[in-house]
Formats: structure tokens, sequence, C-alpha cells
């Protein structure tokens, strides 16, 4: 697997999310990104964009499938949620088990938009 932190992070840059820190290990991927609208709940816009980095580069190769746990702020030291994406999710959608839609309806499923300070990935790519 050729991505590493930082190609995940220019990754998600390109795909307009604005990135504050990417933990990679062989098992999951914590993201931590700044919303553009920081309301009650996160923008389904901004994470389709942060899933649909991660299942191109599971189909072309450059990462297996592993759980991505999200950490979506609306400024430093304010979440505003956290979700997340099971591995097997992500292998069924690139495998054409499941549809786009229940992918995505996994993943609106998992978000918590009062979580505490234990699932958090902290911004900037550091611990809380």
């Amino acid at each position: 697997m050729s991505a590493d932190e930082s190609r995940l992070a220019r990754e998600l840059r390109t795909n307009g999310v604005d990135v504050e820190g990417v933990r990679l290990a062989p098992e999951r991927v914590a993201v931590t990104y700044t919303t553009t609208l920081p309301g009650a709940a996160p923008d389904h816009g901004e994470m389709g964009r942060v899933c649909t980095t991660f299942v191109d580069l599971v189909e072309e190769g450059a990462i297996d499938p592993r759980r991505i746990e999200a950490t979506s702020m609306r400024f430093e030291s304010d979440v505003q949620a956290t979700w997340h994406v099971e591995a097997d999710w992500i292998d069924a959608l690139v495998s054409y088990r499941i549809s786009e839609e229940e992918f995505s309806a996994r993943v609106l499923d998992s978000i918590e938009t009062d979580p505490d300070d234990a699932t958090l990935v902290g911004a900037g790519g550091g611990g809380r």
C-alpha cells in the first residue's frame, strides 16, 4: 500500500476537506477536519467527500479497506460530531455487495453529535 498520512491529507484537501489531522494505523484511519458549515450536525456533503476519497484510494489499490474514524470540528476545541465507516462497509461497496445508498445510510447512522472525549481523534493529528 502506497498511501501514507501526508498523501491521505493531500487527497482529502484535493476533495475540498479542510483537514486538521490524519493518523494512519494498520486497522484504522483517524481524520479530523474543520467543517465549513458549523451547524448542529455534520454536513453530509463533507462526509461524502471524506468517504469518496477513501473509497477511491481503495479502488486504486493505494490503501486496504480499514475503519475510518472521523471528527468534524466547528473550530479548534469545538467538536461538531464524530462518525465512522467500518472497513467491511468499504469492502462491500467496492465489491458491489451493497449499494451506495446502503453505504451512505450506514455512515449516517454512525453520527454522534454529542461525542464524549474518549471517541475523539484530536485536532492536528495529536490525541486529546
